[in-house]
């Protein structure tokens, strides 16, 4: 694996109108339920490979994870930006956030450091499988441009370090129980607050669960997220000589770079 690259990139974030996805309330929050969930959790995955820092002998892979802090720093500090906006739009988030922060600080604090990285390797492998269908999928095609590009290269960075933090699992704590317990926990984590806050953001756009139901069933396309995110990855994940690298993606992260003139640095 070659060293990722930490970018940044310039979104005209003030240009991104309320109902950005497709022009869809629904839609919109189901995007920005995920979205708000960014900065937090990003940092949390620092924070948990970071704890594991002076336990990684390989040099290749402790330059990853140098790579990795970066590209994540960038990405908390990029959907930070983005929560301004929608509290500018109008929308009550911090109670939210607050909630959501207190929780999930508590749960850090409490876990084990072995556990919290095992989730956080789990995680990743969630995120490169959203990655994937933005590009491979057509997920953003909809998407208002400047949110199209702060997502597109959201995810295209996650394809490239989508297997650090499991290598770092892999060398200091490798046990598929381990594994399959962050497994579970980031699969519990993810879902139950990418719901709470996606019915948070549907409650002030006046929807109801069916109403909500109704408008994203106009815009699934064949391989909804539920399936392609939980179910795929799930099902990826348990085999015990699964490696984030069986899924061979780089070329999407790869061509969206060369597309935007950015610098990509080819896998061995």
């Amino acid at each position: 694996m070659a060293i990722p690259i930490p970018r940044t990139i310039d979104v005209d974030l003030a240009s991104v109108p309320r109902h950005w996805m497709a022009g869809h309330a629904a839609a919109t929050a189901l995007s920005n339920g995920i979205n708000m969930l960014f900065p937090h959790g990003e940092r949390f995955f620092v924070r948990s490979v970071h704890h594991y820092a002076e336990r990684i002998t390989d040099p290749e892979l402790r330059a990853q994870v140098k790579a990795f802090f970066k590209q994540e720093g960038h990405h908390a500090a990029a959907h930070d930006d983005y929560n301004r906006v929608m509290r500018a739009q109008g929308f009550e988030i911090d109670r939210f956030l607050r909630r959501y922060g207190a929780i999930t600080q508590w749960i850090e604090r409490v876990i084990p450091p072995a556990l919290n990285l095992a989730g956080t390797a789990a995680a990743e492998h969630y995120t490169a499988i959203l990655a994937e269908g933005a590009f491979a999928k057509g997920a953003l095609d909809h998407a208002h441009p400047e949110m199209q590009r702060l997502l597109a290269w959201h995810a295209a960075e996650e394809i490239e370090h989508r297997a650090v933090a499991f290598d770092v699992l892999q060398q200091v704590a490798p046990s598929y129980v381990l594994r399959m317990a962050g497994l579970a926990y980031a699969t519990v984590m993810l879902a139950l607050f990418w719901a709470w806050a996606t019915g948070m953001l549907l409650r002030q756009e006046g929807y109801g669960p069916l109403r909500a139901l109704r408008e994203l069933a106009t815009l699934r396309d064949e391989d909804p997220v539920i399936r392609r995110v939980f179910v795929a990855g799930i099902r990826q994940y348990i085999r015990r000589r699964f490696h984030p690298r069986d899924n061979r993606i780089d070329h999407l992260a790869r061509d969206w770079f060369a597309a935007h003139d950015l610098p990509f640095t080819e896998a061995a």
